[in-house]
């Protein structure tokens, strides 16, 4: 009798956990996902800037980012996106021993990332990677590197995030943009909201 028992509670506290699961999983289908965040431009390489702090060389702005997201399970997904980045150095001091050193971005991105999401009820992990072309102006000026180009440059995009709520609609993240050829990345934390469209 014990053991008929115990299996009984067993299945049932298992269909009550899976079917919790299975409607808290990230959305599969069709969305557009909006996101806003601070950006912070840095060089490849850790270097000697002199009378220069490193936090004043690296660059910082504003990131906005749309994405046509395509969830085909609720673990794995497909993100065609456009974003800008506008990152600036804060003030223009001026250096009598050296140069101003500085690594600035102004650029529009487009590309496209795969996303792997553990799906999770109300705070779901996820990683994306993917590859795109920037647009724009790119000012990489450090002692090693002097690289002043308004062009199109190939990047990597790579995101650590939480997709957060009932729906896991609002989402957290920290993603790297990295432009080999300007020997430069960005940095991007940001929040944004997924609405669905189908």
């Amino acid at each position: 009798m014990k053991l008929t028992l115990r299996n009984f509670l067993i299945y049932t506290i298992l269909t009550v956990l899976f079917s919790f699961i299975s409607k808290a999983q990230p959305r599969v289908g069709k969305s557009i996902n909006a996101s806003i965040g601070f950006a912070s431009s840095s060089s490849y390489y850790i270097e000697d800037y002199g009378s220069q702090d490193q936090l004043d060389v690296m660059g910082s702005g504003l990131y906005v980012q749309a994405e046509y997201a395509w969830g085909i399970t609720s673990w794995f997904g497909i993100k065609p996106y456009a974003a800008t980045i506008s990152t600036k150095i804060d003030g223009e001091q001026f250096y009598l021993d050296q140069p101003r050193y500085k690594v600035t971005t102004r650029a529009l991105l487009v590309g496209g990332k795969a996303r792997i999401c553990a799906p999770i009820p109300w705070v779901a992990p996820f990683i994306e990677g993917g590859i795109g072309a920037s647009f724009g102006k790119f000012q990489t000026f450090t002692p090693a590197v002097n690289y002043n180009k308004n062009t199109v440059l190939m990047h990597i995009p790579i995101s650590f995030g939480l997709a957060v709520g009932r729906k896991n609609n609002f989402e957290l993240a920290f993603s790297g943009y990295f432009h080999p050829a300007a020997k430069q990345s960005t940095g991007v934390f940001s929040a944004g909201y997924n609405f669905p469209i189908d």
